[in-house]
């Protein structure tokens, strides 16, 4: 029997294995991420460069901003007091941006109840854009699709939009560690494209009432709590979304317009038997939750070589507005 001794400490040693149990699902070197909000404000760097804050947060205390370049579409993760604000005149600039032009497009009506957004590239390029969805999972990652497009590259990074799940993110921390790993490699040049946090699916509920369509699900928490996670591994969430099922409503749109967000679709679901062509934007699923997409792009990968080309791309010329 055990003792009275034992049996006084099983409640801390179960405490303890369960934070154990955590920390051992939760990626390592997690940074803390306080007082995230949603801003839009036009701010120049030192170099007098303008960009767009459309986040502003604390990383372990330290006061940040979540910027876009408003031309290129990249996102950077920078000190707040790195910038300055540049009050009107940065605002009426901004009207004339990449972005501004593609949230104006993208988020406008028609509405489409599915694969809403931008589904290919707006002007004719010579290439495709890869789009691999890590929605919540158990099963195997799909680590070939990403060697193999890795293969490409000879010696340059590869560009890989990665749609990402919260659930996901925080249920897979070597999957992630391959991924930076690959990154800090110079082998894959990933745009981190937010999936939603949870990515709610029933399918025995009709699509206008499934996905973030689902009734009680508050759209804002889904979004930004998948910022903050990546935000606390150290990835820059990019300005763009795709959402879960690619099941979006009006609401929704407007939502991402808000949130200074471009919905990316696709015109290539592999799975689904959609062919691509220049200028596609070809999706796949990267965690073992459709195979047959994955069958089919690794012989595109393999045997016709295709140019990859980095997500920003798609959306126009960059014309240096600002």
């Amino acid at each position: 029997m055990m003792s009275r001794t034992l049996l006084a400490k099983l409640p801390s040693l179960c405490l303890s294995l369960a934070l154990l149990l955590v920390f051992c699902v939760l990626p390592a070197h997690a940074a803390r991420i306080t007082g995230y909000r949603v801003i839009r404000e036009p701010v120049c760097d030192r170099a007098g460069k303008r960009l767009l804050a459309v986040r502003s947060f604390e990383r372990d205390g330290v006061p940040r901003l979540l910027v876009v370049d408003p031309e290129t579409l990249a996102s950077y993760d920078l000190p707040a007091d790195s910038v300055k604000k540049s009050g009107d005149a940065g605002a009426d600039l901004f009207r004339s941006t990449r972005l501004a032009r593609a949230l104006e497009r993208y988020n406008s009506p028609p509405y489409r109840l599915q694969n809403g957004g931008a589904v290919r590239a707006e002007t004719e390029v010579e290439g495709l854009f890869l789009t691999v969805d890590l929605c919540p999972s158990k099963r195997p990652f799909e680590r070939d699709l990403f060697e193999a497009a890795a293969a490409l590259g000879r010696g340059r990074a590869v560009p890989v939009a990665v749609m990402i799940s919260g659930v996901w993110l925080s249920t897979h921390p070597q999957e992630l560690a391959y991924l930076k790993d690959e990154i800090a490699a110079g082998r894959l040049a990933v745009t981190w494209v937010n999936h939603s946090y949870h990515h709610h699916y029933d399918p025995k509920v009709p699509l206008p009432e499934n996905f973030l369509l689902a009734p009680g699900t508050d759209p804002l928490k889904e979004v930004l709590q998948t910022e903050e996670l990546l935000l606390s591994q150290g990835l820059v969430p990019s300005p763009f979304f795709r959402f879960p099922g690619l099941v979006s409503d009006g609401g929704l749109m407007q939502r991402l317009k808000e949130l200074s967000l471009i919905p990316v679709g696709s015109d290539a679901w592999l799975a689904k038997g959609e062919v691509p062509r220049q200028g596609s934007f070809i999706l796949v699923h990267g965690n073992g939750n459709e195979p047959k997409g994955v069958k089919l792009l690794l012989p595109i990968l393999k045997d016709k070589a295709p140019r990859l080309l980095p997500l920003p791309v798609a959306f126009g010329p960059n014309t240096g507005a600002l």
